[in-house]
């Protein structure tokens, strides 16, 4: 069953949270079940737990508001100050509660000496106090440690747990925000390389795709209309459609014949040029115009009017694995060094990396004579 991104995003957060809330209480001495029938009838354990929902709410305020706010605004001090004051915020209030609560909820007086519940805390002997002498802060009547024993309040060492808890969960919204921000740089990335990419067509290419259509036009050939609607398909493609970030494998195969079949009516006999599809594109999408500059590096340095330009691309499609074989002849020379691999060639090997990493292979072998490339992908 597919799960939309909302509700999923939803479902995590709460596991999240509860994952966060149950943590402390997994490794409590009663257990995860001792310590939630604790919650019903102990102040001092509804006062923990209001303190790590307190920290839960400052943990999301963190994630949402200060670090987008703070600490990517490069105001690593005021950020930190505000998570040292936040803490001690959450500790200060969890501590008078505490206190309240041990003030107002005091034990029996007439009760024999026995241990209580919390580590290091007695109840005081019969007789401690005179049972009509009210209750006194600091008192007997009050839990105390018992003789010799120099150990902290059992609010403190829960402190120093809830310490523990925050600086991890500081620790994973920094993480979160941070890698999610890297992300969104890399995808920005990808879609100005995009954008550059797109605009890397030839003007001289349309300029002499419409001086051949003319000519066409001129001769009343059968063909000019054909040539016009191909025309129009690839600029409605590179313009529209490549606004997205995946597009059927079909339709970028579809460009590259169109493009492939407006070189052909530019050049008319001075290339051969031959194309071949293998396999079923169906349900199989791509990046788009992943494989455009593959073909162009052909025509651009692969054919010359006064010798043979023969250009070869084969596409084979086994399953989800795309194959693409590109194979010019070196008619033209490239005026500087390492012209001949392009930038549009340059931009691709970027996107590749970024887009497939780990799941595609590119070969090219610049010979004196050949340029061939040999590109595989391990497709969505």
């Amino acid at each position: 069953m597919h799960v939309s991104p909302l509700p999923r995003r939803i479902a995590i957060h709460i596991l999240a949270c509860l994952a966060f809330l149950a943590l402390p209480y997994v490794f409590a001495p009663h257990g995860l079940t001792g310590q939630l029938k604790l919650i019903g009838t102990s102040p001092h354990e509804q006062t923990t737990l209001l303190g790590y929902l307190l920290m839960l709410a400052f943990l999301y305020l963190n994630y949402y508001v200060l670090i987008p706010r703070l600490y990517f605004s490069y105001r690593y001090g005021l950020y930190t100050g505000t998570m040292l004051l936040g803490f001690l915020a959450i500790g200060f209030v969890m501590t008078i509660r505490d206190r309240h609560d041990l003030f107002d909820n005091p034990p029996p007086f007439n009760q024999p000496r026995q241990q209580s519940d919390r580590p290091g805390w007695m109840v005081p002997p019969p007789g401690a106090l005179p049972a009509r002498q009210p209750p006194r802060a600091g008192s007997p009547a009050y839990p105390i440690p018992p003789s010799g024993n120099t150990a902290k309040p059992a609010y403190g060492f829960e402190l120093n747990q809830a310490l523990f808890l925050f600086l991890v969960g500081v620790f994973v919204t920094l993480s979160l925000r941070v890698s999610g921000r890297w992300r969104q740089t890399e995808q920005e990335r990808i879609a100005s390389e995009l954008s550059f990419l797109k605009a890397q067509i030839n003007p001289h290419f349309l300029f002499n795709t419409l001086n051949s259509i003319y000519a066409l036009a001129i001769e009343q050939s059968p063909h000019t209309a054909d040539a016009v609607v191909k025309l129009s398909s690839f600029m409605r493609y590179v313009t529209r459609d490549t606004g997205n970030d995946w597009v059927p494998l079909q339709r970028e195969l579809d460009y590259i014949e169109q493009y492939i079949d407006l070189q052909r009516l530019r050049l008319a006999d001075t290339a051969t040029v031959t194309y071949t599809l293998t396999g079923s594109t169906a349900g199989l999408q791509i990046a788009p115009l992943l494989l455009i500059s593959f073909v162009e590096n052909a025509f651009k340095y692969g054919v010359n009017p006064a010798v043979d330009s023969p250009i070869d691309m084969v596409v084979t499609i086994q399953a989800s694995q795309l194959h693409v074989h590109v194979c010019n002849r070196k008619v033209r020379q490239a005026t500087s060094a390492g012209e001949s691999g392009g930038i549009g060639l340059t931009n691709t090997r970027a996107r590749l990396a970024l887009l497939y990493p780990d799941r595609h292979t590119l070969l090219i072998a610049d010979q004196p004579d050949t340029f061939t490339v040999d590109l595989t992908i391990q497709l969505i």
